[in-house]
């Protein structure tokens, strides 16, 4: 066809093989406006007009809104401008369906009712910033306004949730256990008694660290005599609790008794709830590294041991 050659809506139609009627709401919206009307009304499109709507296609077919496209056309923005934007658009739209997907994963596991179902998604649609706020949050009202091991606390600021793209169903699983546990009162309490027994012993001249050593110590000791088949209440464990309790004494500047036994007991006893090492497992989950190794029942072990055998 010569390069003079006007086309009706049905010739683009059988050249590009799109339906009448998409190209007329083409050119209702705008987009693809006719070059010419005829003496009878009906519009007329010139080639420029055929390659324009070849764009106007592709676009539409990558997902691309008409606003968009119309800028385009109107050189407000280039096709590279457009197509990045639409990309970024497209990633947060991924980013969400990966998520309702994970969510419906852990629904299809749990057997889920109807309001459990919308309070998953409404845990886990939370962003990035709230879901971090959530967790300081946490640490705010346990260990706020005390003066606990900074250490501790920056360890818990510094170990964020940090939910993927394409999270698994056992992350997604995770992050809202986590998200119900640091709301939980009853494990909020817990953790201020720990706070607060903490600034308790600094005020007393406790001013050590995380006493990462000391913890390796006792798991290696406790496992060892738990490998061994030794029970809490027999006369072995009696001198497994002297070392145990030695290595404390050195590392706080003590000395072995009953009076010590008795205070290490209530510290042992305060430090091993369960959930605080499921808050350490759930965010090691989350962020995909490797677990902790289960302390509970080390410290569960050692705290029997001393209850049986609370003198040197």
């Amino acid at each position: 066809m010569e390069h003079g050659t006007l086309y009706s809506i049905g010739d683009l139609a059988r050249r590009t093989g799109l339906p009448v009627r998409t190209i007329r709401f083409y050119s209702d919206a705008g987009v693809l406006p006719p070059t010419h009307r005829s003496s009878a009304n009906h519009r007329r499109y010139d080639l420029t007009a055929v390659a324009r709507l070849d764009l106007i296609r592709t676009l539409r077919e990558l997902g691309v809104d008409l606003a968009s496209i119309n800028r385009v056309l109107a050189d407000e923005v280039t096709v590279a401008q457009a197509a990045a934007a639409h990309a970024e658009a497209l990633d947060v739209q991924i980013r969400v369906l990966r998520l309702r997907r994970a969510v419906l994963r852990v629904v299809a596991k749990r057997n889920s009712n109807p309001e459990e179902m919308e309070l998953m998604h409404r845990i886990v649609q939370l962003s990035e910033a709230e879901r971090h706020r959530l967790i300081h949050d946490f640490i705010d009202s346990t260990f706020g306004a005390v003066d606990a091991n900074p250490e501790l606390v920056e360890l818990l600021r510094s170990a964020v949730p940090d939910l993927p793209d394409d999270p698994s169903t056992e992350q997604v699983e995770g992050w809202i256990e986590l998200a119900e546990l640091v709301q939980d009162a009853g494990f909020r309490a817990s953790v201020r008694r720990m706070a607060e027994y903490q600034a308790a012993e600094r005020a007393d001249g406790d001013q050590t660290g995380l006493h990462g050593e000391l913890t390796r110590h006792v798991i290696d000791r406790v496992g060892a005599a738990v490998a061994a088949g030794i029970q809490p209440a027999s006369a072995a464990a009696a001198p497994v609790v002297a070392e145990l309790v030695a290595r404390y004494a050195e590392t706080f500047g003590t000395t072995d008794s009953g009076e010590y036994r008795a205070k290490l007991l209530t510290r042992l006893a305060i430090a091993n709830d369960p959930r605080v090492e499921r808050y350490w497992h759930l965010i090691a989950t989350i962020n995909g590294s490797p677990a902790m190794e289960p302390l509970a029942p080390i410290f569960t072990w050692f705290t029997d041991a001393l209850q049986h055998h609370p003198e040197p």
